[in-house]
């Protein structure tokens, strides 16, 4: 049990080694060898994990993105009938936690999306799979509060959480690029005047 234990631990580290690699440097400049030097593991163990570079880089989407998505949208948004301010919470939980290096580095999906899809189509469809949860999180959210009189009715929730998680990418994306908070904040108090013209108004 120990040893399963161990093991089990081992490849935890090596994820999120190899997440805050390709985080920093991109899946095709990550380096194996900083991978390994940061969690003191061998390559022997790593290919005993990950047979492959390229299955190392499935598993951090597959596993790892995966998880903070749960974590930051899909719970808090599954979890309410007032979706606007779950939103809202989540973005300012999201940029708490990662502000600097979501400026620093950008969104780490959104990188590979930009540096992969067009060259892999396992990439692709990872990243596609994860973006897709996160809308389907958002409209469903959208949807029930509309039910519960808190969202209007007239909005297309789909259309609504495509848009959400563009400008939320977008607006990272830019502050990257400028290494602006100033971009990320004014980007961000938009999108917030226009999620409160969501609500219902009573």
């Amino acid at each position: 049990m120990l040893k399963q234990r161990n093991s089990d631990q081992s490849r935890q580290n090596l994820l999120e080694a190899a997440c805050d690699e390709i985080h920093q440097f991109g899946y095709h400049a990550a380096s194996i060898s900083r991978i390994l030097e940061n969690t003191t593991l061998t390559r022997g163990a790593l290919y005993h994990h990950f047979p492959s570079k390229l299955a190392l880089g499935y598993a951090v989407i597959d596993e790892l993105f995966a998880g903070y998505m749960q974590h930051l949208w899909i719970d808090p948004l599954s979890q309410t009938d007032n979706p606007i301010d779950a939103i809202e919470h989540s973005i300012h939980d999201t940029y708490e936690c990662h502000r600097e290096e979501l400026i620093k580095y950008g969104c780490p999906l959104n990188n590979l999306s930009q540096e992969m899809s067009a060259v892999d189509e396992g990439f692709r469809e990872r990243i596609n799979d994860q973006y897709e949860i996160w809308q389907t999180a958002l409209a469903d959210a959208l949807q029930r509060g509309q039910a519960s009189g808190q969202v209007r009715v007239d909005i297309d929730v789909n259309e609504v959480a495509l848009f959400i998680v563009a400008t939320i990418e977008g607006s990272i994306g830019l502050a990257k690029n400028n290494q602006s908070e100033a971009t990320l904040t004014s980007c961000t108090n938009i999108l917030l005047d226009y999620l409160n013209g969501l609500r219902v108004v009573k």
